[in-house]
């Protein structure tokens, strides 16, 4: 009997063509979520042949933005950010308003209104947190010093996404519509009192009801159930977030903070993983569908614009503040070329603002183009600033981070020295 194939076909070349590409990537010593978005590219309208459900695929991408925020939440930890907090909280909240600056800059010169400039600044100031970590992995500087500080940044820039976010909807005016500023204040208090309230209830009633709720299913003894069970407190938490205040995002990130506060808090991020790796890509795949490549023929100088403030903007806007703190020359500037990338946030700021009206498609493929580029341009920039001396040199037969705790421990025991 006929039936509907949209989805199997949608999925079958989302996986496979990811797959190659991802792998492409990876030989290429690139990240493979150039792949994953050169892979929607290539079964987007935009492209001759295949061209998956451009209906379907924003879906799927949706519950991938779930399951990303979901993991977000897992692995938050309040600990690891309050030991650089001094820094990283000020400096992010610095660094995202320059980047902001300087997009809004740039986007007026483009002709762009306010808001939509506004918007493209924001979205270019946020760094994605599966590059940064695939850096420090390689560099095997994640548990060091300089990777406490860098994730901790990150983590500071994902929070003050999740607000936006939700702020978002308020801030775009429909045609036919009028908000004054008053009525603008009275909405946006609004939205933060239920946003506080339900971010009350998680934080105070989830870590009584959702550990007590995994400890029951984890006693079936049921793999099947166990991740069913987590996977239904993410889904069903931002559902309930989105009828309240039409944020996915902040209900799955809190789902995931109350769980990594649980002792089964590990097992429900190793039975999530498979399922949140696997939308993750079909989220990248589907961001890769809505982008035009010809914007980097049609529109060469905006495109290298706004990968300026990416790369350059945002590194020296780092080193500034970096330096501000009185800094080491190698932590500075592996900050910096950490942040000299966009990814997955400003992907779903970005599709969320042209869902609602304050951005134009253009000037999304201009942010699609400037993360594809500068994710593909990192490994270079990193390169270059251990050129400039951002990694330090190891003892015959230590690490970088034997060195750093061999300084401490002289320090220790010789304080005059410290």
């Amino acid at each position: 009997m006929p039936h509907a194939d949209s989805l199997i076909l949608t999925l079958v070349g989302g996986f496979v063509l990811a797959f190659v590409f991802g792998m492409l990537a990876n030989r290429l010593k690139l990240s493979p979520l150039v792949g994953y978005l050169v892979a929607g590219i290539a079964v987007g309208p935009h492209t001759i042949g295949f061209v998956a459900d451009d209906e379907l695929a924003p879906q799927l991408a949706e519950i991938g933005v779930i399951l990303l925020m979901f993991g977000v939440g897992l692995h938050f930890s309040l600990a690891d950010l309050m030991k650089v907090r001094k820094i990283a909280i000020p400096g992010a909240l610095v660094q995202i308003a320059a980047a902001t600056g300087l997009g809004w800059g740039l986007g007026r010169l483009m002709g762009m209104s306010h808001l939509e400039a506004t918007l493209t600044g924001f979205a270019l100031s946020v760094a994605s947190t599966v590059v940064l970590l695939r850096a420090l992995e390689e560099r095997k500087q994640v548990k060091g010093p300089v990777g406490r500080l860098a994730m901790g940044w990150l983590i500071v820039e994902d929070l003050v996404i999740v607000v936006a976010l939700v702020i978002l909807p308020l801030l775009v005016i429909q045609p036919g519509e009028t908000l004054d500023g008053m009525d603008l204040a009275r909405s946006i208090g609004w939205t933060l009192f239920k946003v506080a309230g339900f971010t009350g209830v998680m934080l105070v009633v989830g870590p009584r009801v959702l550990p007590w709720l995994l400890v029951r299913i984890a006693h079936t003894r049921s793999r099947e159930l166990f991740t069913l069970g987590v996977l239904a407190i993410a889904l069903g938490i931002a559902w309930i977030a989105w009828q309240l205040f039409h944020s996915f995002a902040l209900g799955a990130f809190l789902a995931g903070l109350v769980l990594n506060s649980s002792p089964l808090g590990h097992n429900a991020a190793e039975r999530s993983l498979p399922l949140r790796d696997a939308f993750a890509v079909l989220f990248f795949v589907s961001v890769g569908m809505l982008f035009d490549p010809t914007i980097l023929v049609r529109e060469p100088l905006a495109v290298l614009g706004v990968l300026g403030i990416v790369i350059v903007g945002k590194s020296i806007a780092a080193l500034a503040i970096t330096t501000a703190f009185k800094l080491d020359k190698a932590t500075s500037l592996t900050v910096a070329a950490a942040l000299a990338q966009i990814g997955e946030f400003s992907f779903i700021l970005a599709a969320l603002s042209v869902q609602l009206g304050g951005m134009r498609q253009e000037t999304h493929d201009l942010i699609l183009a400037a993360a594809l580029l500068s994710i593909s341009l990192n490994p270079f920039v990193f390169a270059l600033i251990d050129r400039m001396g951002a990694r330090p040199k190891p003892p015959a037969g230590g690490s970088v981070e034997g060195l750093a705790l061999a300084r401490e421990k002289a320090a220790a025991a010789n304080p005059a020295t410290a």
